[in-house]
């Protein structure tokens, strides 16, 4: 981080706060570190749970005479490395110190010293930091922006937070910066209870709390001074233990979500496949009820078959029932083939009967024309 990086903007476009016009999830949703590439100009997203507070007065005199003190003592331990009277390894027979030593001690006295000049001048705000890898940033800057202004981060002093862009050009293993903001980084309650807050209920490796007065004048893990660059170490906060505890506690936490989500999907997934199942067969082409059961259709079908011949005329034989029950899967193009095979029948006994009367009248006219000749 540079000495800006603590510094937002005026009318930045990538933060959100309770006055945005957007809904913080409108704006996580369209700003994502993943997607977002700094070009210079969007090296952060920003989510507020209140109003940015405004520089006082005494940002400026912090950062004045810490940066004078922050040079002394890196001519300091200059010197202590340049020395060659100083041994490498400490002889406590002789009384020497190690240069290791002498670093030490000089970096101890120089953080106790910026303490007081930030308390002095009321510049003490900082921040834990975070990395996240860029597979998993999306993920972790959503639930950390979420739990800030409305989870379980509203209800401690934290009050914003920030995640680092992607970069323009490729960057093998590179990770985002995530920072969340406190108002004093030597309020070692609060402090602690936002780490809880961070392990517990987000299960992130922490990296310790830098002071924004730290970030000002350049302090980091190159700094030549060899201060540490963080105020608060986990370490000095909680033990091993109790930080592996509350990791445990939510990746438990995760796994019973995760295994009860399974099992809700499950359960739908087998509801869904009961209702299927319930649905009726499609039914053939012609079937007027599509929810009737194939024992109906056969039922039906033995009611429709005798029908299928055609009606008998008055005084004519009508067609024998056995000769169309005999074919029980005929159709209906084969009933109309049948018909009028039947109805050529009364056809022909007309015809024959008026031969007959033909016959008849030739007969009765014979023995006329014999008369009339006697």
């Amino acid at each position: 981080m540079g000495k800006e990086d603590d510094v937002l903007p005026e009318n930045y476009q990538y933060q959100w706060s309770p006055k945005s016009e957007v809904s913080l999830q409108d704006f996580l949703a369209k700003y994502k570190p993943s997607m977002v590439q700094n070009d210079g100009t969007k090296p952060w997203l920003w989510v507020h749970k209140s109003e940015p507070e405004a520089v006082g007065d005494g940002e400026g005199e912090a950062v004045k005479e810490a940066s004078a003190y922050l040079s002394e003592v890196t001519e300091k331990v200059k010197k202590i490395h340049d020395d060659p009277s100083i041994p490498i390894r400490s002889n406590k027979k002789k009384g020497l110190k190690s240069k290791k030593e002498l670093r030490e001690e000089v970096q101890h006295e120089a953080t106790e010293k910026l303490g007081d000049i930030a308390k002095k001048h009321k510049y003490v705000a900082g921040k834990w930091l975070v990395f996240a890898p860029p597979d998993r940033v999306d993920a972790i800057w959503s639930s950390i922006s979420n739990s800030l202004v409305s989870g379980p981060l509203s209800h401690s002093k934290a009050y914003r937070a920030k995640v680092a862009t992607s970069p323009q050009n490729e960057t093998p293993n590179y990770s985002h910066l995530v920072c969340i903001y406190v108002p004093d980084v030597y309020d070692e309650p609060a402090v602690t209870e936002v780490m809880k807050v961070l392990l517990r209920h987000h299960g992130l490796n922490l990296m310790g709390v830098k002071s924004n007065l730290y970030t000002a004048i350049g302090i980091d893990s190159k700094h030549p001074s060899g201060i540490p660059s963080t105020v608060w170490k986990n370490t000095a906060l909680m033990k091993d233990t109790e930080i592996k505890a509350l990791k445990d506690e939510y990746f438990a936490e995760l796994e019973a979500n995760k295994g009860a989500a399974a099992e809700e999907s499950a359960a739908k997934k087998t509801a869904t496949g009961e209702t299927k199942k319930a649905k009726p067969k499609l039914k053939k082409k012609g079937n007027d009820n599509p929810f009737g059961s194939d024992d109906e259709d056969e039922d039906s079908k033995d009611k429709a078959e005798p029908s299928a011949a055609p009606p008998s005329s008055k005084g004519k034989k009508p067609a024998p029932k056995k000769k169309a029950a005999t074919d029980a899967f005929a159709s209906d193009d084969d009933a109309d083939e049948e018909t009028p095979q039947t109805k050529a029948k009364p056809r022909r006994a007309a015809k024959r009967a008026k031969e007959d009367d033909d016959d008849d009248s030739e007969e009765e006219q014979a023995p006329k024309k014999k008369k009339g000749r006697a």
